[in-house]
């Protein structure tokens, strides 16, 4: 088990041999993802909603699209004085739709949906990496299986940027974790382009660094991380997050130009005033119940986040799972979004996938197929009602 802030390198890995010690998991990871598109499209046939439809031409799918194949620009102006505008998306996923579409017969839609097909495999070769790394293949395995169950876990079968970012992160965290410093900033340069909260894995990687380097003064000189590598890392982290942030300011002439288009679209941090009052409202209203679930849904989480501290999680992971819930949580706007905001902050599953994988097969397997079972069935409620905002 590594608890510590950096391990040394391991030996480089045979792909192939990677491969086929990950192979388990993400045989079972498109099993529930595919368990979750059958049941949608089952649903749909009593609903006259197509799952394709569902999973590629609606909510930001759409905005993603038309970024794709309109490139930024476009701006809708809604009653009450929002201005909704394409560039509160980042550009990682609409570049990977356009260049997709181009080589292949594709819609930007259906593109979205190969680009999120494969980044989600990625993203499961990832976060199996990390729990094998950490806590054995059982676990990895668990961990792979409890995040495609999600409650929310549809979202990582549609064309949007979770599965794209998710990838990213866990391999920039994997990285971290085995001391491969510039791989991880690499990777976390490219989720900085894919999503806002791409800051949370800069920070994992800045922050892991910087202790890493503290502790180094009390090493000898063998035992200690490689400093350019550590430092160029460092460096590489924000790049992406940067630019995009630095590009949409210039396009709206404003220092804060990203913050005011977020503003524009009801978006922002208020440090969970907002959320507090809106589950407040429901709790003393008729949606009680309704009120109830998100409190104990963010106590959940809290609880959660608790125990992975408790169990030893290494610093990067505690870092990225950290930042992406107080972001999320603080957030001021789009409060059925939370669930989803927070679907890659897998590390938060791990004391659960290791309670899994100490379970017997016997006993295991009917717990995870319980589980992808009611994901899938709520997945498609889900999609056929309100649906991710």
């Amino acid at each position: 088990m590594v608890r510590g802030a950096a391990a040394a390198p391991r030996g480089r890995a045979v792909p192939g041999a990677a491969l086929r010690h990950a192979a388990p998991a993400l045989l079972l990871y498109a099993a529930v993802r595919a368990l979750g598109v059958v049941a949608l499209a089952l649903w749909g046939l009593a609903d006259g909603k197509g799952a394709r439809h569902l999973l590629s031409a609606r909510w930001d799918s759409i905005w993603y699209a038309r970024i794709a194949e309109h490139g930024y620009g476009y701006t809708l102006h809604l009653p009450g004085g929002k201005v909704h505008s394409d560039m509160a998306f980042f550009p990682l996923l609409p570049w990977l739709e356009r260049l997709l579409s181009a080589v292949l017969p594709l819609s930007a839609g259906d593109a979205g949906l190969v680009v999120t097909a494969v980044a989600s495999l990625c993203a499961a070769w990832g976060i199996f990496a990390v729990g094998d790394h950490l806590y054995g293949r059982r676990a990895g395995v668990a961990l792979v299986v409890l995040w495609a169950a999600l409650p929310v876990g549809v979202v990582q079968s549609m064309a949007y940027s979770e599965s794209l970012f998710t990838a990213l992160a866990a391999w920039s965290l994997y990285c971290v974790l085995t001391g491969r410093w510039v791989w991880a900033g690499a990777f976390a340069s490219l989720a900085g382009l894919t999503r806002p909260v791409g800051a949370a894995v800069v920070a994992a990687v800045g922050i892991t660094a910087a202790v890493a380097l503290l502790r180094d003064r009390r090493r000898p000189e063998g035992a200690r991380q490689p400093l350019p590598r550590v430092l160029l890392g460092v460096l590489l982290a924000p790049l992406g997050w940067l630019a995009y942030f630095a590009w949409v300011g210039v396009r709206e002439a404003s220092v804060t130009g990203y913050l005011d288009v977020q503003g524009g679209w009801g978006n922002g941090f208020d440090g969970g005033l907002a959320f507090g009052s809106f589950i407040r409202e429901r709790l003393a209203g008729p949606a009680f119940w309704a009120g109830l679930g998100l409190l104990a849904g963010v106590a959940l989480v809290l609880v959660l986040y608790r125990a992975g501290v408790r169990q030893g999680q290494p610093l990067p992971l505690l870092v990225f799972t950290g930042t992406v819930v107080l972001l999320a949580l603080t957030a001021k706007g789009y409060f059925g979004s939370k669930p989803r905001l927070m679907m890659p902050a897998f590390p938060l599953l791990l004391p659960l996938a290791v309670a899994l994988a100490r379970l017997r097969t016997v006993r295991a397997v009917p717990v995870a197929a319980a589980v992808a079972l009611v994901s899938a069935v709520y997945g498609a409620f889900w999609l056929h009602g309100s649906g991710p905002p």
